[in-house]
């Protein structure tokens, strides 16, 4: 599964409390903005917020973005308030609805009959309105399977590591980053759980934040890591990152032509013309089936992330 969606390579980050934030989020480089209502705003200026985000989804020019609310989590009194009003006030000019510290199938499937709700009395499409599910402690990550498969409207799977190691007693304040006294990653279990349940119901995969918002070499390493497994995008907390992250969840130029290479390849030596070979040399290189789905995936990034190939594929001459 190659779960090919809506671009995700950087997911933005903006407070709906800060109007100045979300105007100027519609001019960066994300693919995706998710408008803040959970941890990033004070339990006081959480109505206000709802209202900021509303008029910032209708009012504001989000060409080319996927448009994300995230809610707060269903163990707070805010939870319910924070869906109706988005839905109501915005909901034609919203993508997806983003739902922290998720923890079993339930709470994912009384978002999605909320949705259904609503989008039936407001005259809405029912189902347009997407989910993003969000692991954050241990029944979460236990979960995850079933979470990934609750509902249809599930988009993406995304790790949220501070609360995450918070609920695992994991000794150290620096979110996101190696932890010099294990001798390895420390999240590469988690990281890899989560992948296999989101590709296994073909979702996208996405990683959590890197706090450090001024290190971006460091944030860069960082999403190296979980680009290379095959997650899909990473969170940006600062407009500073977001280059990076663009850069890493897309392929390397040179990797995207030789995917396409392989597919145009494959296709031609398929065929009668080329032979109807299952398996050829490309150069110094034995290409099959395998190679062709490989390709695909490489290929699918990277035309997800608008890129042009740079050589194409020429059948040699009889």
């Amino acid at each position: 599964m190659t779960a090919v969606g809506r671009p995700r390579r950087s997911c933005l980050a903006v407070p709906g409390s800060s109007v100045k934030m979300l105007g100027k989020a519609q001019g960066l480089p994300a693919d995706q903005v998710f408008l803040d209502l959970e941890d990033a705003v004070a339990p006081l200026a959480k109505p206000d917020a709802r209202k900021n985000i509303v008029a910032a989804l209708n009012e504001g020019d989000w060409s080319g973005k996927t448009r994300v609310v995230r809610v707060n989590d269903l163990t707070t009194p805010w939870t319910y308030r924070d869906v109706i009003d988005v839905v109501e006030g915005a909901g034609a000019n919203l993508d997806c609805v983003m739902l922290p510290k998720v923890q079993n199938a339930a709470q994912v499937q009384w978002l999605d009959m909320t949705l259904t709700q609503l989008e039936k009395t407001l005259g809405l499409e029912v189902g347009r309105i997407g989910i993003e599910a969000q692991i954050e402690n241990a029944a979460g990550l236990v979960n995850v399977d079933a979470i990934a498969a609750a509902s249809p409207r599930v988009e993406t799977i995304i790790f949220g590591p501070a609360d995450f190691m918070a609920s695992i007693n994991m000794k150290s304040l620096v979110v996101g980053a190696l932890i010099p006294d294990y001798p390895g990653d420390p999240y590469h279990y988690i990281l890899m759980r989560i992948l296999m349940a989101a590709r296994m119901h073909d979702k996208q995969a996405i990683d959590g934040p890197f706090l450090q918002i001024r290190d971006v070499d460091a944030f860069r390493e960082v999403a190296k890591r979980s680009a290379a497994l095959g997650f899909d995008g990473k969170w940006v907390l600062h407009p500073g990152q977001l280059d990076a992250a663009n850069e890493v969840y897309s392929p390397a130029q040179a990797d995207y032509d030789h995917a396409e290479l392989i597919l145009d390849a494959y296709e031609h030596y398929t065929s009668e013309a080329g032979g109807r070979l299952g398996a050829v040399m490309l150069g110094d290189e034995m290409i099959d089936e395998a190679s062709r789905k490989m390709a695909l995936v490489v290929s699918a990034k990277g035309r997800a992330a608008g890129m042009t190939r740079t050589s194409s594929f020429t059948p040699p001459a009889e």
